[in-house]
């Protein structure tokens, strides 16, 4: 049967009519829909149909707390830099979504000595991790303050892709002046081509 299209908190049935499944809540005695997505009744060996609740594929894919992000960084100032998440792991997201990743965050030693602008610039993408969801302006707060956290990619002065040389430094094989990063010791699975 063809799926119906369903509101988060849109309510189904009645518990009496079937079984709560994946992606539902019951509540006085009937379930409702806890995501938008489409509608799913799947029967079992004559009990209650179980209905749940499956995003559609083109619903968006969510960073939650402890996923690793890959970001690009906008803006930076003395407390903070801001970006945006572009892929949740290695699944590349349809919308963006703003983060910050707070001068406390950037690396796990030493944090009162932290730099933002020693530790990231404008337009670096960056590997973080997600550690508590936004507020009203859905702004993430991401950390990077684990070893394989850190700028991946980024662009000297010239322009040209820079080459990581220490976990702090980065260097522009063209004109091989030195520039201050956090980098990340990158782990083969978070490479994005």
């Amino acid at each position: 049967q063809p799926l119906s299209p369903c509101v988060a908190g849109e309510r189904l049935c009645s518990t009496e009519e079937a079984t709560a499944g994946s992606g539902t809540y019951t509540r006085h005695g009937f379930i409702f829909s806890s995501l938008a997505g489409c509608l799913e009744r799947k029967n079992e060996d004559n009990e209650l149909p179980v209905v749940s609740v499956v995003r559609d594929s083109e619903s968006q894919l969510l960073p939650n707390v402890g996923a690793v992000v890959t970001c690009k960084v906008c803006s930076i100032n003395s407390r903070f830099a801001k970006v945006h998440i572009l892929y949740v792991g290695s699944t590349p997201l349809k919308s963006t979504f703003r983060g910050t990743i707070r001068r406390e965050d950037i690396r796990a030693t030493e944090k009162d000595k932290v730099e933002v602008y020693k530790s990231f610039r404008p337009s670096d993408i960056v590997l973080a991790k997600v550690i508590s969801l936004g507020d009203a302006q859905s702004n993430y707060l991401l950390s990077t303050a684990e070893n394989e956290l850190g700028v991946v990619v980024a662009r000297s002065e010239a322009g040209v892709q820079m080459v990581p040389i220490s976990w702090c430094e980065m260097q522009c094989p063209r004109t091989h002046t030195k520039e201050f990063r956090k980098v990340a010791r990158v782990q083969p699975q978070f490479l994005q081509t």
